[in-house]
Parts: C-alpha cells; structure tokens; sequence
C-alpha cells in the first residue's frame, strides 16, 4: 500500500478515491483496469459485512446499525419533528443496507440537467452509462445493458398483493409500464431489484470484489479522511486517520470524492472549501470561498396509507418488500411526473406512531421537491457529525403535491382488486379525510426516502460546485462523482444514477488533459 506516515516522502497515487460506496466501488474498479494507474481507496468504515446485508428482507434492521452512520436531520421547520436520514458506512455504501430498487429516473429529469448548465448531462448523454453498468436480459437493448457488472431484473414471482397492488392500479386508471425502470415511461410496474439468486448484489459485491487482486488497487478501510492537501490551487492529496495514527497520502494525479451527498460536502468545508462566513463560524480557516459547498441539500419526502391485511401477509428472505413502484403526476397539468407510488408487502411507519404488525403499505413520494436545505459543520473536528437540514416541505407546492398522492393512494387502496387483502384502514384512518388532517398527519410522520442529493452541485453559475467535467471550481486535481453533483433530484431511487455518474466520471477521468 503506498501511503506513508505524516512527514515523510513516498511514493505517490495516480488516483485517490475517497469513500468505497457506491460511486467509489465503481471508481476504484473502472481506473484500475488500466494496470498503469495506482488506485488508492479510502473508506471510513470497516472491512467486514454483516449477515443481514445478504438477505434482502432484512433491510430495515440495517439503517440504524453498524453499517450506517444512523444520522438525524435538524429539526425541520416545517414539520417541528426530525427524522433518519440514513446513509451508508462501509464497503459498497448505501447500496449495501437500502432496499435494492434499481430504476432510473423519467428521462425529462436528466434533460433537466442539461438545460441547468449541465451541458452534456440529458438521459440520452447519461444512457450509455446507465447500459453499461448493468446486465438487463430480456430487455430493449437500444434502452437496457446487458454484460454490465449488476445483473438487475424484477422479482419473479411478484408478492401475490403487490400484484393485487398492480391491479388495483389498473383499476383506477393507471396504465402498466412496459419498463417502470427504463426512463421513458409513466405508470405503473414492477421496478428492477439488485437482487441475484435471493441475495443483495452491492456495489462491493458488483464492482469491487472482481478487481480486489489488481496489485495496482490498494484499499484501506476504517480510513476517516479529515483534511484535503490544497495548495497553490492545487489538490495534492489527503490526511486521514488510521488505526489512531495521521497518515498522509500522495496523489500525483487527481483526488476524487465518492463520499456521498453528505460526506462529500462535509469534507470539503473541513478542508476549507465552501461559503467563507460559515467557515469562519465553526473556526475552519478558508482556503477557497466556494458558497455553493452543502447547498442545496434536497431529498424525496416519504408519506404512508398503512392497511391491516383482512388475511396473514409475509414476504420470504429473498424480497426487499418494495417489489413495485408508479410514476404520476399529482396534477395533470405538470410537464412530468412528480410523484412515486410505492407498493410494499409489510406495514411501514415510524416506531413512534402505533400501526398494524400484520399489512401492507402504499406510499407516496415526491419526486421534485423545491425546498432546499444544507450540510454545515457543527465542529472542525471531522468524528463530529455535520447539521443536516434537508428542510423538508418549506415549500408549501411539495406539501400540496403529496396530499394529491395520498388522494391518489387511498383511490387505489379502495379498489375491488385489493379487497381480499384490505383490512381497515390503519393510518392515517378514517378520521383523517379532509385534506388539512392529511397535512397534520404528513407533517407528523414525516420520513426521509433517503435519497440526499445536490450539496455540490454540477453547473457554471455561482452556486455551483462542480463544472460539467466534475471538476471542483478553482481548485485544480480534485473532482466529485457522487448524488452531490445532482444538479437536481431523479424522479427514482437515486442508485441507479449514481452508479451511471461514476461511471461516466471513471471516463471522463481516464481521459484526462
């Protein structure tokens, strides 16, 4: 491994990768191909798994543990309540504990970024990368890849009520999606899974694992990087700690941060990069004043129609509980659609509120929030978790379009195909009809989708972070590719996109002037 201890000379990296998530796995496997390059991977979590990680159906027990950094937002302003906005700590990330639901967003989102001064980031840009990651058989192979490292389909044989779920769509006027996951279609279908033969498939597993034997790829974990080298407008490397020790890592070509929408951000306001008064404020000393740094911080807000099941309803280790999701739009005047309708064959709901043990779940989520919130330092020391303020909902339209949904749901939830499974309703209830008890009743169980993005957003305008080349503004040899450059929020789960980005970054990295 070529790192050496803080104060000597060494040899030094052609890349380092910090975070071995999702996008770091991808990273690390794509630039060591070239046997020429030295790959350095840093993760601040551990090396091992857990057994949970495997088994599909365990997801849930997986956000609050050992494999998460189990992180609370600031209390919303919106709501008066915070809520977990998990995120990934290990080998593979996020793509390691979330609930395995690989679909891309509708293609009008991405073609967004490239009217956004993202030139070059629309869906037809991004597809060649979306094919490339992933081994879709059966599918258009002018749309879909095949030969990719994640082998995706959807769940054969469906839950028995998600299917009634589909149904029930249909019966309210919703068309079947030919491809939910594709990007160019709206309706209702069941979504691809990174499940292969009854077990997760991560970003590790996927992409890591097959380059592991590279000698030209050194990984080192329980690595927490707390301070970039920046000199001369230059990144030449990054301090991290290491078995209680400060070691210093040489990069003789570019630093590239795969940290997530949160990590990302906050190791660039530790190393002094971002809005200068803030850094001022938790004592940083400003090397770059770059405002757009932890701006911008946006993500799906989540709400729940909860049913008791009129029958028992379980779901076998091998289903992530999410099987099927819709793509609509709250009001049919939009140009695109703004909500995902999420099917689950469990009762869904925070511990704190009182639900059903036996169930199932239709939820709803906006797809296109407008508030927007931020990642700031509570401290200069980087084991200090940051502030996370999504700012959930100040944006009275995002509120207006998830009571739309919950409309939308309950119109599904009362459909004939539904009626073998349907027990009451459990919540919101009955009692909560009119649309200002559906309001109280979102504000009170308000959930993250856990799908944070945007905290260095790709554009040329002030507030962005990054350029079109993910290069970090003004500071030569460093780059981001990770959800953090979204310059706004698919209208999916966010993994698919990330896995594209990286990707794409690995590309534009190997090519490099």
């Amino acid at each position: 491994m070529a790192t050496t201890r803080q104060g000597t000379a060494g040899p030094e990296h052609d890349f380092i990768v910090v975070g071995a998530g999702t996008a770091g796995c991808v990273l690390a496997a794509r630039l060591s191909e070239d046997e020429g390059a030295r790959v350095l991977l840093l993760e601040a979590g551990g090396s091992g798994t857990l057994s949970a990680q495997s088994v599909p159906a365990l997801w849930p027990t997986l956000l609050q543990g050992p494999a998460s950094w189990g992180e609370f937002t600031a209390e919303q302003a919106a709501t008066g309540t915070a809520t977990l906005l998990p995120r990934g700590r290990g080998l593979g990330g996020s793509s390691a504990i979330n609930a395995m639901v690989f679909a891309r967003g509708h293609r009008s989102g991405y073609d967004r970024w490239a009217g956004e001064a993202a030139k070059g980031w629309g869906f037809d840009d991004l597809l060649p990368y979306f094919k490339r990651s992933e081994n879709a058989p059966g599918r258009d192979r002018a749309l879909r890849g095949t030969g990719g490292p994640l082998t995706v389909a959807p769940a054969a044989p469906a839950h028995p009520v998600i299917e009634a779920c589909l149904e029930a769509a249909a019966q309210t006027g919703h068309p079947r999606a030919a491809d939910i996951s594709g990007g160019l279609d709206e309706g209702f279908g069941l979504t691809d899974l990174n499940i292969v033969d009854g077990r997760r498939q991560s970003a590790a597993d996927a992409y890591r694992a097959p380059a592991l034997r590279r000698p030209n790829l050194s990984v080192v974990t329980d690595a927490v990087v707390h301070r970039l080298r920046i000199t001369g407008g230059r990144c030449h490397g990054v301090k991290f700690r290491s078995g209680g020790e400060t070691v210093t890592a040489h990069c003789a070509g570019e630093v590239v941060l795969a940290a997530g929408t949160i990590g990302t951000a906050q190791l660039l306001l530790l190393s002094g990069v971002g809005p200068h008064s803030h850094l001022t404020d938790v004592g940083v000393e400003t090397v770059l004043d770059l405002p757009g740094v932890g701006s911008a911080l946006h993500d799906h807000p989540i709400a729940s129609v909860v049913f008791g099941g009129a029958r028992p309803i379980s779901a076998p280790e091998s289903s992530n509980l999410g099987e099927a999701i819709g793509l609509v739009r709250s009001d049919p005047l939009l140009d695109a659609p703004d909500l995902q309708i999420l099917f689950v064959d469990a009762p869904t709901h925070l511990p704190s509120i009182k639900g059903p043990e036996n169930g199932y779940t239709i939820s709803v989520a906006l797809m296109r929030p407008r508030s927007r919130g931020t990642v700031r330092l509570a401290s200069a020391a980087a084991d200090v978790p940051p502030v996370l303020d999504p700012n959930f909902y100040a944006d009275e339209r995002d509120m207006a379009a998830v009571v739309a949904g919950v409309r939308l749901v309950r119109e599904i939830g009362a459909a004939p195909a539904l009626a073998p499974w349907r027990g009451e309703e459990a919540l919101p209830g009955p009692g909560s009809r009119d649309d200002e008890a559906v309001r109280a009743y979102v504000r009170r169980t308000l959930a993250s989708y856990c799908h944070p993005v945007g905290t260095c957003r790709m554009g040329e305008d002030p507030g962005c972070v990054v350029g079109p080349d993910l290069r970090v503004h003004g500071v030569e040899g460093l780059r981001v590719a990770d959800a953090s450059v979204f310059p706004s929020i698919p209208s999916a789960n966010t993994v698919a996109t990330v896995y594209a980005v990286a990707e794409r970054a690995a590309d534009l990295l190997r090519t490099r002037a």
